[in-house]
């Protein structure tokens, strides 16, 4: 089985307070776009994991999609398989790529072995994989609360919008990220700013870690206004970063980044 794991971006991002657990609770709307990887599973005589495209650092025996497998095959038995992935997004990225190929790989699991688990249990196995793994599983936009991996439904389309997304390289570690991060309790939640004009999000719609994280990379910050020059009517930092993204009406051409940068760009 051959499927496609999607990016997301990160419509705001709140960071609320500091959980007993060492987690923090937040707050921010995840939103699919389609920067995709490329994964395929098959049955196999001895269990097999691959990987090409961009490179992925650490050992491959604990990447998110064996993890998924080897979660399924404790409660299931599931007979070995052969697994390809091939990267495309970033690491890194605040684009969530790696908990996207997580929560596909169970639902190809699910599919090719006839487990008939529920959306819902999918879920659960998620959880147990990465704080926004379980958004994948549905992968339509949603109000992601807690550690992110408790979802309320929202109506939000932006289907008419160019969005573009630059990687410049930098990766910056989730320990990092939260590391120079002040909670702080927002005074209105982000659903609300969601049904204000798309153009007024510049002014009340915002990502905590950029406050946090671009002091100590300003190029995040050009970046950003680079996109706002081009036309944007909104641009973000997604998740804990780097990738910055930004919202155009009509498809912007005038926008020149080092050829370092890895840059998406398509409708949403």
């Amino acid at each position: 089985m051959l499927d496609f794991p999607n990016a997301k971006i990160n419509l705001g991002l709140l960071v609320r307070e500091k959980r007993p657990d060492g987690f923090h609770n937040l707050e921010s709307c995840f939103y699919p776009v389609r920067w995709y990887d490329a994964l395929e599973i098959v049955p196999a005589e001895a269990e097999v994991f691959t990987m090409s495209g961009l490179p992925v650092p650490g050992n491959p025996d604990t990447n998110l999609c064996l993890k998924a497998y080897k979660l399924l095959q404790r409660d299931f038995k599931l007979p070995a398989v052969h697994m390809h992935l091939h990267k495309v997004i970033p690491m890194g990225a605040g684009l969530g790529g790696g908990s996207a190929d997580a929560a596909f790989a169970l639902k190809q699991l699910n599919s090719l072995f006839e487990l008939n688990l529920s959306e819902e249990k999918l879920e659960d196995y998620a959880r147990q994989l990465g704080s926004d793994c379980a958004f994948f599983i549905r992968n339509k936009p949603v109000i992601a609360a807690e550690k992110g991996d408790v979802f309320k439904p929202v109506e939000l389309d932006l289907s008419g919008y160019t969005c573009v997304i630059v990687y410049p390289g930098i990766h910056i570690t989730t320990a990092e990220a939260y590391g120079n991060i002040t909670p702080k309790k927002p005074s209105c939640g982000i659903e609300m700013y969601l049904k204000q004009d798309v153009q007024v999000w510049k002014e009340v719609l915002k990502n905590d870690f950029e406050e946090a994280l671009f002091p100590r990379y300003p190029e995040l910050a050009g970046i950003k206004e680079q996109l706002y020059g081009a036309g944007a009517d909104y641009a973000s930092m997604t998740g804990s970063g780097s990738a910055i993204y930004g919202l155009f009406r009509s498809e912007p051409d005038n926008l020149v980044f080092p050829g370092h940068y890895l840059l998406w760009k398509g409708l949403l």
